[in-house]
């Protein structure tokens, strides 16, 4: 739920949140639209203050054109909000020593970006990602940019924890379809994960026996 964009008054049946029931939903706020530490850090307080829990999604965001994370501002108000008690999950860029910094503040989650949001580009570089799932041990879950269930299972198959996703659902042409999908790919890619892919080889390499052929 963006703290920022919606109506905190549950009283108001207009409003979303008067429809979905805390005790049955688990309702994660975020402070999306936020471009500062200071700004981010007045709308998790406001969250909490309107009865969620203390889970927040935290964003910083630097650039509005690519809505890429403020990984200084990033940093400052996850330091200040862990310290009040907030179980911050922080979306940030795909490098490794801002994840690395981020766990040693004590975030709950750490939460990569696989392209900008909304782009539905999928995971560019697989490689970061694996490495910062490899180097920490709270949970990765890769946040904005799976476009499509492909997307979905090669980015479960760098043994991320879960992935977080909104658009490639919401402008589906048929958005429950693709939710179907979307938990399939989900489900391969952490399979995949755990059975262990082949190596990569640059040489062919036979798939029968070469020995003892019938001359």
């Amino acid at each position: 739920v963006a703290v920022r964009r919606v109506d905190l008054d549950r009283r108001n049946e207009q409003g979303i949140l008067h429809h979905l029931d805390p005790q049955r939903f688990f309702l994660l706020a975020n402070t999306a639209g936020c471009y500062s530490a200071d700004e981010a850090v007045r709308y998790a307080r406001l969250a909490r203050e309107a009865g969620f829990n203390d889970f927040i999604k935290l964003e910083v965001i630097g650039d509005r054109e690519t809505l890429l994370p403020d990984v200084e501002g990033l940093l400052q108000a996850a330091r200040t909000l862990v310290a009040e008690g907030f179980r911050v999950m922080a979306y940030t860029n795909d490098d490794l020593i801002t994840a690395l910094k981020l766990a040693d503040l004590g975030v709950a989650a750490v939460m990569p970006l696989a392209s900008p949001i909304g782009s539905g580009l999928g995971l560019l570089n697989p490689y970061t990602v694996r490495t910062i799932k490899s180097r920490l041990s709270v949970p990765v879950i890769v946040d904005a940019g799976v476009g499509t269930a492909s997307d979905a299972c090669i980015t479960m198959e760098q043994g991320v924890d879960g992935i977080l996703m909104n658009t490639a659902l919401a402008e589906a042409a048929n958005p429950e379809t693709m939710g179907r999908a979307m938990r399939l790919a989900v489900e391969a890619g952490r399979l995949a994960y755990l059975a262990g892919r082949m190596p990569r080889r640059e040489i062919a390499v036979p798939s029968s026996p070469i020995s003892g052929l019938i001359d």
